[in-house]
């Protein structure tokens, strides 16, 4: 039985020595954004430059069964130093009071307008969101994201050019009161620290986050409304605007902080459905993965689907056969210094990735959370099984649910919330 953990424990030791190659591959081009950045960017002040002035910004807030955190959302985004801002609040047909408060908003300030609509999911909701919003540029949130003063100002920066014609922002997890959610804000850097900025410069960002993610209304009426039939709007979406020609770009500094899940439960669902869009967005899109003729976005797509959909099984049976192998033939199979190589090879490479990523993102205080990091191997462990998950429903052809998180209000970064305000 020792022998055959061994070769599970080196199966995944290999994937992790694998992964951590990969994007260290990518680093590269993660420094070329932050050189570019440094030299581009004149600071935070202004509005980017594609606006000779402050254009008008519409944020769509969809919103189900959300009633303890849309106040607080709403009040963030009213905080912002842009000048020009409308908030447009669509109730999902939510049996809780989550209309009611948005009313209540809408009443106190005059930027905010509050609508409802028989349930119909997210997608429907950002379409009636969309279709009532008067800006130029829209930005499509989560109803428990909370804004910065100065993040909507930092997400129009990322609009560099015409042909940018979606920005993404950075999200980053607001409820530090679990181990779990500890190690998500940790390791999540990895992904927005590091490979966002690679795949921005690279021209191959996939998906801009439904937490912060800004669109060009003109984009918008080219590519069409968000699509109802799907658990990943947002990748899809973002794969259309690529699709039609734009560049999707990441703006690091615009920060939206949002409940990471706090239950094994609540994360496996979340990743689930994450697992769930990819698989149907991959299909639905299946003439881009490889096509040339969508530029680097085409050809980044076989990786993506081969490092996203192929590899999680790979894995999975790499872990069989060898287990079978050691059951049958004994431990001839498992090097007896396998360990030496996850950590003198896996562990090391996939920490330094994590530390780079960290310091790009500017958030050493995270480091704090470094205690968590022996809970990452299961974490990985989990996320493969996630995808054969995804597989199975997708071929049951259950349904698409929205499945969003149980909120708890909790915010663990100051100065993001009134202390007189719900969920203080």
């Amino acid at each position: 039985m020792t022998s055959v953990l061994d070769a599970l424990v080196l199966v995944l030791g290999l994937s992790l020595l694998v992964v951590g190659l990969v994007r260290l591959a990518f680093v590269p081009a993660a420094l070329v954004f932050e050189a570019r950045r440094r030299r581009d960017d004149p600071g935070p002040a202004g509005c980017g430059p594609m606006f000779p002035e402050a254009p008008l910004v519409s944020v769509v807030v969809p919103a189900y069964e959300e009633s303890v955190v849309i106040e607080n959302c709403v009040r963030s985004v009213l905080r912002s130093e842009h000048p020009a801002l409308e908030v447009v609040c669509v109730d999902d047909g939510s049996s809780d009071d989550t209309f009611e408060r948005m009313q209540r908003l809408a009443a106190a300030h005059p930027q905010v307008r509050a609508l409802r609509q028989e349930n119909a999911g997210k997608g429907a909701a950002l379409n009636t969101g969309i279709a009532a919003a008067r800006g130029d540029v829209l930005v499509l949130v989560d109803a428990d994201g909370l804004f910065r003063p100065d993040t909507v100002t930092r997400l129009l920066r990322g609009f560099r050019d015409t042909r940018v014609g979606s920005v993404c922002g950075n999200d980053r997890p607001v409820n530090l009161d679990r181990v779990q959610t500890r190690l998500l804000s940790l390791i999540s850097h990895v992904g927005t620290g590091l490979m966002r900025r690679a795949l921005d410069v690279l021209g191959c960002l996939p998906v801009v986050s439904g937490n912060i993610g800004a669109f060009r209304r003109e984009v918008l009426e080219r590519v069409g409304p968000l699509h109802t039939d799907t658990l990943g709007e947002d990748l899809e979406l973002t794969w259309r605007v690529h699709r039609a020609g734009y560049r999707v770009t990441f703006a690091p500094d615009a920060l939206v902080y949002a409940e990471s899940p706090s239950t094994v439960r609540g994360l496996w669902r979340q990743r689930v459905r994450w697992a769930r869009g990819l698989l149907q967005v991959t299909a639905m899109h299946r003439s881009m993965v490889g096509n040339p003729r969508y530029g680097p976005f085409g050809v980044y797509l076989i990786y993506n689907t081969l490092s996203q959909i192929v590899a999680p099984f790979v894995q999975v049976l790499a872990m069989v056969a060898l287990a079978v192998l050691v059951l049958v033939d004994g431990p001839v199979w498992v090097p007896s210094s396998w360990w030496a190589w996850i950590l003198l090879l896996g562990v090391p490479l996939s920490l330094a990735l994590l530390l780079l990523a960290v310091l790009l993102d500017r958030a050493p205080g995270d480091l704090r959370q470094l205690w968590t990091l022996p809970l990452w191997p299961v974490y990985s462990t989990m996320m493969t099984f996630v995808l054969l998950d995804a597989a199975r429903l997708e071929l049951g052809n259950a349904e698409n649910r929205w499945n969003k998180l149980d909120r708890s209000g909790t915010v663990s970064v100051s100065g993001l919330v009134d202390d007189d305000g719900p969920g203080s």
